[in-house]
């Protein structure tokens, strides 16, 4: 990332396994980027979801990254992050703001998490350092504001509020091994990436 010479970038970080990447994805990114005037929302790319791994089988790291490409593709204001893909191993939020700050120090960073994440907060590996180095950001789905833990020390939650769409990342799998329409639910560039490199042909996972 460029250094900023000016006022502070505003960097959301979205993080996931984006296996594979949908529509729901990009309308909670570029919802979050413009009600909080962000610079740019990174859709960083787990290596290893330590959380998922252990459940099911998850695509490589480089097909995902490819098909986050694809998405964010033409999008003013997202970009693919493989700054978890470089480092290897486990992803921890926590080492990957630590290093997105080494790269650009005067940017500010909002952690962008979904409900699940949001209720699963407190599990995370050093979340104390999640809270320090960024403000979390929690997706409401209109009209419907989630309850949420208690963050650590004297930080507060930012919500903001995202159209809601019914779209699975389990469901979208299925639909590649059963041969069903994916169109209007993942972008036309993931479309090609999955047919290309031959995904989720396995068996769903």
């Amino acid at each position: 990332m460029l250094q900023s010479s000016g006022p502070r970038r505003r960097v959301g970080l979205f993080g996931g396994t984006f296996d594979p990447p949908h529509v729901g994805h990009l309308v909670t990114a570029v919802n979050v980027r413009h009600e909080l005037d962000l610079d740019v929302v990174i859709l960083m790319v787990a290596n290893i979801p330590w959380q998922k791994q252990a459940v099911r089988e998850v695509e490589a790291a480089d097909d995902r990254l490819a098909m986050v490409q694809a998405a964010v593709d033409g999008v003013t204001g997202l970009e693919a992050g493989d700054t978890e893909i470089r480092s290897g191993g486990p992803s921890f939020t926590a080492d990957t703001l630590a290093e997105l700050q080494r790269e650009d120090p005067d940017a500010e960073f909002f952690t962008i998490v979904g409900a699940d994440a949001a209720n699963d907060l407190l599990t995370w590996e050093r979340v104390d350092e999640v809270v320090d180095r960024s403000q979390l950001v929690v997706v409401d789905r209109p009209g419907s504001a989630l309850a949420l833990p208690a963050l650590p020390g004297t930080a507060e939650w930012m919500r903001v509020e995202v159209p809601h769409l019914e779209v699975s990342s389990t469901d979208l799998r299925s639909r590649v091994v059963d041969g069903r329409p994916l169109e209007f639910l993942i972008p036309p560039g993931v479309i090609d990436v999955i047919t290309q490199r031959g995904l989720y042909r396995g068996g769903g996972g």
